[in-house]
């Protein structure tokens, strides 16, 4: 079973659904002392079969197979998504003139995407926005898999700890992307990264990752201080040669860096964290469908603003540090912060 005292670089690479995570991306994280994830959040079975046996045969270090926990969805209204649509179409953009309202199933079965992870058998097996259905945790156990979930709060914390979890992840309000809170009915607490670590290392027994406005290796031993047993970064790995980011996303994570991050459910219908850009400006506010019914809605608009290299409609997933980015190979990164994790030692 995955221990993280087994790693040169106490270091998860974030899953991130996408194709940013590729198999040559999460091998090189692997293959230099971290842990290496995909994110299969929207994944087909084949998908995900296809890609751990890519990485897989690049690498025999440590990879983590992360997905979401979908929770019971219905579309709302005619007239919500009537209004939804509108609001999308207002933005003058032909990739979202003929914009669709999706059909059921809204999201994909999750047991059917965990078939390829029983056969796999990577080193851990993660969960974002809630505990899996029951018996998952003991299955990944009896197959000697380990399993992680994330969290926003004590609360999340002590639920995944009673779930038999081997891990916490401690999602601070600094993290790029969606945001890991189980209910979003409660109120998010958006404790930041090290005052989350610290809360859920005091009243946890399992070890906690620190995520969230991670780029160093002098933020790396912050986390360690606060009471993680290693850390999770993703935002740092946007612009690493082996990342499937588009070129245009790219561009604006090295050279837009005056522009603040924003707390957005435009793109997806739940709260997630990115660059500013005209779509999150203009959509404040605007009428959205459930998660993931927005998310598939405005697909086809974010395929089309990358096809046309139109970073103002895409959705640009970064943490609140994302200024700190380095362009170069994961190998690369992977020494770089390891000298620094280790001169601060």
């Amino acid at each position: 079973m995955f221990n993280f005292i087994q790693l040169a670089l106490p270091l998860i690479q974030a899953p991130m659904a996408g194709g940013i995570t590729t198999p040559q991306l999460v091998a090189a994280v692997a293959n230099h002392g971290g842990v290496g994830s995909f994110g299969f959040a929207y994944s087909t079975p084949e998908k995900i079969h296809a890609d751990l046996v890519s990485a897989q045969s690049l690498t025999s270090g440590p990879i983590n197979a992360n997905f979401f926990v979908f929770s019971p969805v219905h579309l709302p209204s005619n007239q919500i998504q009537a209004n939804a649509i509108e609001a999308l179409r207002s933005l003058g953009v032909d990739g979202a003139q003929s914009l669709t309202i999706p059909a059921e199933p809204f999201y994909p079965n999750l047991m059917e995407q965990l078939e390829p992870i029983w056969k796999a058998r990577p080193a851990i097996l993660s969960f974002h926005f809630g505990l899996p259905p029951d018996g998952v945790i003991a299955k990944a156990h009896a197959l000697g898999i380990a399993v992680g979930i994330s969290a926003t709060s004590v609360m999340e914390g002590l639920a995944i700890e009673s779930a038999h979890a081997d891990f916490i992840v401690a999602q601070g309000i600094e993290a790029g992307g969606h945001r890991g809170q189980f209910d979003l009915l409660a109120e998010d607490e958006a404790l930041s990264t090290l005052a989350l670590t610290a809360q859920l290392a005091k009243h946890c027994r399992i070890p906690i990752v620190a995520a969230g406005g991670i780029m160093t290796g002098a933020h790396i031993q912050n986390g360690l201080a606060k009471g993680a047993q290693a850390v999770q970064m993703g935002t740092a790995f946007l612009c690493c040669d082996e990342s499937g980011t588009p070129p245009s996303y790219r561009h604006y994570v090295l050279h837009k860096q005056d522009r603040p991050t924003t707390l957005t459910n435009a793109f997806s219908g739940r709260p997630a964290r990115g660059l500013e850009n005209t779509f999150t400006r203009t959509m404040q506010n605007q009428t959205t469908l459930p998660f993931p019914i927005q998310n598939t809605l405005t697909g086809p608009l974010r395929q089309w603003a990358v096809a046309q290299n139109d970073a103002e409609y895409q959705s640009l997933w970064a943490g609140t540090a994302y200024a700190q980015a380095r362009s170069m190979s994961t190998k690369d990164l992977m020494q770089q912060l390891r000298n620094e994790f280790e001169a601060e030692q």
